[in-house]
């Protein structure tokens, strides 16, 4: 990164940077080691979750090596994260077909936040998002689960290709079918396991 600095040290900080894939690591330990200056460390994962998707994005659609700068706030219980750069088209959350690959980023943003959106700028635009700063578990949740259907598609040749909500939800049913097999051939009863799961799920979502 090119250089740090905090605006307002109890509200703002500004993280100017050059999109690389080495510089996502970097960016996800600033964004930490900020929250935890403002005393909302539980808040990391979902942030660092939200930087990896939109510096990524940066890189993907906008070039490697363009410069970027990532801008944190702290909004009463709201954490903005604001991700500007150089291009000026908008991103876009399609519906896409099945066979597209139309990529997860996004679909996890609005999924997991408050509100979030993009707007014009002098120099390009501006990808924001907001998040609740109590939302930790539910967030890494959705990393490790992303993360896993990924590597089992990778796996399978049998599972349909692209990314649309269609193809990865049959790709989660799949999954979870595998999960029982694997319980019930170590003797473990599949019903209890889907309880249990359940049990869990419903306790972080009735928390958060």
């Amino acid at each position: 990164m090119s250089g740090i600095y905090t605006e307002d040290v109890q509200r703002r900080c500004v993280l100017p940077f050059e999109a690389l894939p080495s510089e996502v690591r970097l960016l996800r330990r600033a964004a930490a080691t900020q929250l935890n200056q403002w005393g909302v460390p539980t808040a990391a994962d979902a942030a660092q979750l939200v930087v990896t998707e939109l510096a990524t994005n940066v890189i993907k659609h906008v070039g490697e090596g363009s410069a970027a700068t990532l801008i944190l706030e702290r909004k009463g219980e709201r954490l903005r994260v604001e991700m500007h750069d150089k291009a000026s088209s908008p991103p876009s959350l399609r519906a896409a077909d099945c066979d597209a690959e139309c990529g997860r980023g996004l679909h996890m943003l609005a999924a997991m936040a408050v509100d979030w959106g993009t707007v014009a700028t002098a120099m390009g635009k501006a990808v924001w998002c907001e998040i609740e700063l109590g939302q930790s578990a539910g967030c890494l949740r959705m990393e490790r689960a992303a993360d896993a259907l990924e590597t089992y598609r990778a796996r399978s040749g049998t599972l349909p290709q692209g990314r649309c909500d269609a193809v990865l939800a049959e790709s989660a049913v799949e999954l979870i079918a595998d999960l029982l097999h694997w319980t019930s051939a170590r003797g473990l009863d599949p019903d209890d396991v889907l309880d249990r799961a359940q049990m869990h799920y419903e306790a972080e979502a009735d928390a958060a």
